[in-house]
């Protein structure tokens, strides 16, 4: 099913830059993170910090990137992300990491997320009114 794809632009900041003197490969991980921060709030309707107040937490199990062309300092981007799938306790986030102008691709992969119950560490089944407030967003 095709959920809808949200965006956060941000703009890369001079501690951002390597001594290649281009964005260091994890802030691009960074950039992803930051994005589903914000757009768990403003997006979605539920901001992480209601997760917490709840007792439960979205763990990274892994991520898998694919770095197509250097962003540098100054640059706008465009941090887009979309639910690709869920299983009983695991959400696979897609994301695409774009320059606002020219608009072109820089990056792009996925994060696979466990839903994890704060107070014993340890990943149980997502609850169903999660399901139902991210599953609500199809495009």
């Amino acid at each position: 099913m095709p959920y809808k794809r949200f965006e956060t632009e941000l703009i890369v900041r001079p501690d951002d830059i390597d001594m290649n003197n281009h964005v260091h490969m994890s802030k691009y991980l960074d950039y992803v993170l930051f994005a589903r921060y914000d757009q768990m709030s403003r997006c979605y309707g539920m901001s992480m910090e209601e997760f917490i107040q709840r007792g439960w937490g979205w763990f990274v199990k892994s991520c898998t990137i694919e770095y197509k062309r250097p962003l540098s300092n100054g640059e706008h981007i465009i941090v887009r992300t979309w639910l690709e799938s869920f299983d009983e306790t695991d959400v696979k986030v897609g994301f695409r990491i774009m320059k606002k102008e020219p608009p072109k691709v820089s990056a792009e992969g996925y994060f696979l997320y466990t839903m994890v119950n704060l107070s014993t560490n340890r990943a149980e089944l997502i609850p169903e009114w999660a399901i139902r407030q991210y599953t609500q967003f199809v495009e």
